[in-house]
């Protein structure tokens, strides 16, 4: 399957670090199987590890990025050209990476990281947190817009899903937006569709059982028992 049949569907964020029950590069590959099997068009991955394991089991196009932690850097989502390349030779059909405007560990802008990738022709998905930031990376050529880090910036704090920063880039851009970040429902996926979204990616709503579990847990306990 290619990129191409990504279009109107959904995208599963396969993750678990280091801290949760379900790290672990054979969990994701189960993790992702269980939703080719549910009707995930696409897999989104962290790390060199999973995404080989990953595609060495399941027929699904694969999103990666690389999630590493650099000495006085914010910016964690492939911060650098390496590590997105890393991702690319692992099996990565796409490479995510932060497109914000903060500093990157390499000293290379995002417009210098986008040239560079795409000279090696590696499609790139730019991971966004405002819209301002979403027109800029489109100018520097990125092949998707994601709106993925919406609200996690110090200043894009938000009610999440931000379904309104889909439908304004989406009215904008050419280029094909993808809704991610904080989609928890359905009904919300289908919004994301109809504020123009190309496809929408899940993550913890459907991969993280220890906070699904969480939220039935906490309306239990709250209810007093007379």
């Amino acid at each position: 399957m290619t990129i191409n049949n990504l279009k109107h569907g959904l995208v599963v964020s396969c993750q678990a670090l280091s801290h949760e029950p379900l790290h672990g590069s054979q969990h994701m590959v189960a993790m992702a199987r269980a939703a080719q099997e549910g009707g995930a068009v696409g897999i989104r991955s962290n790390s060199p590890e999973d995404v080989r394991a990953i595609s060495s089991e399941i027929n699904l196009p694969i999103i990666g990025l690389w999630k590493k932690d650099y000495d006085g850097f914010d910016i964690y989502i492939t911060p650098t050209v390496e590590d997105a390349i890393a991702m690319y030779e692992a099996g990565a059909a796409i490479v995510a990476l932060d497109a914000t405007s903060r500093p990157r560990p390499d000293g290379r802008t995002l417009e210098e990281t986008i040239a560079e990738l795409k000279k090696c022709g590696i499609p790139i998905m730019a991971d966004i947190s405002t819209y301002e930031e979403g027109i800029d990376a489109a100018r520097f050529g990125a092949d998707y817009i994601s709106t993925t880090l919406s609200g996690y910036t110090p200043y894009s704090v938000t009610k999440l899903p931000n379904l309104e920063l889909v439908y304004r880039l989406s009215e904008t851009l050419t280029v094909p937006i993808v809704a991610e970040g904080g989609i928890s429902t359905p009904e919300e996926a289908r919004q994301a569709r109809e504020n123009g979204a190309h496809f929408v990616v899940v993550g913890s709503a459907i991969t993280r059982p220890q906070l699904i579990t969480a939220q039935f847990a906490n309306v239990l306990s709250a209810q007093r028992i007379f």
